[in-house]
């Protein structure tokens, strides 16, 4: 399977890791827990285009950690997008929101300041979600 990571999610993120299909990432933004899914499939745009089975998986992949952000971190919502506006490889958001977090109610695009965690809080976020990421089947740390 060939793959290579949009340079924007590069410098956007931290690499978890890798589920069956997709690789997992952190974002940096200093907004509760916010991981991306990237499909590793290079030149992919929406879902649709995936197989059956890899949509399938998509969505197995995509409730695991949406399950994991829920009970893990108490969260009152899990926002759940693929954009894709400003970077065209598929990507799906999975944030957990807090009615306390600085975008509540609204979405988090254009309703935060665009503060990120600092490296060591960043490093520390992401070492506790690859322990916790380990729960799910086929999760592969970075």
């Amino acid at each position: 399977m060939s793959f290579t990571l949009h340079p924007q999610l590069a410098t956007d993120t931290t690499i978890l890791g890798d589920l069956p299909l997709s690789r997992v990432l952190l974002s940096k933004e200093a907004l509760g827990p916010w991981l991306i899914l990237v499909p590793r499939k290079d030149n992919l745009t929406e879902i649709h285009h995936l197989s059956v089975d890899e949509q399938y998986q998509l969505i197995r992949e995509s409730s695991a950690v949406a399950a994991l952000l829920e009970s893990d971190y108490q969260a009152d919502k899990i926002n759940i997008g693929a954009l894709g506006n400003l970077v065209p490889q598929l990507h799906i958001h999975h944030i957990a929101r807090f009615t306390t977090d600085i975008a509540w109610p609204g979405p988090v695009w254009g309703n935060t300041d665009g503060t990120q965690r600092n490296d060591e809080l960043q490093q520390a976020l992401a070492e506790e979600l690859r322990d916790e990421l380990n729960s799910i089947d086929g999760f592969v740390r970075a």
